[in-house]
């Protein structure tokens, strides 16, 4: 019979999967809110009850990897700012700054 490797491989683990749980259990209860303090509007979203969970079961200190903004990279479906994709900060990004001093 094979032996069952001792160290987990599990990207999350048994307590964050907890943690969501029970954040989606509030959510369908209508008693999970968004915001620092629980003081923001009710939580409609899945998504935003399962990153609830998560960001609680890391607070706890279960295993639970990094939220994606705070490892460097865009979250999914995050678009960016207007500011930052205008045609006019593109010009500004290369080098040109409409003084005409070039």
């Amino acid at each position: 019979m094979a032996q069952r490797k001792s160290a987990s491989n599990r990207k999350y683990g048994k307590a964050a999967g907890k943690s969501v749980k029970s954040a989606m259990r509030r959510k369908k209860k209508g008693t999970l809110k968004s915001g620092r303090g629980g003081k923001g509007g009710t939580v409609k979203s899945r998504k935003q009850a399962i990153a609830i969970g998560l960001s609680e079961a890391r607070k706890k200190g279960a295993k639970v990897p990094g939220r994606k903004a705070a490892l460097g990279g865009n979250c999914p479906g995050e678009r960016l700012s207007a500011h930052l994709t205008s045609p006019a900060s593109n010009l500004v990004r290369h080098g040109w700054n409409g003084r005409g001093d070039d």
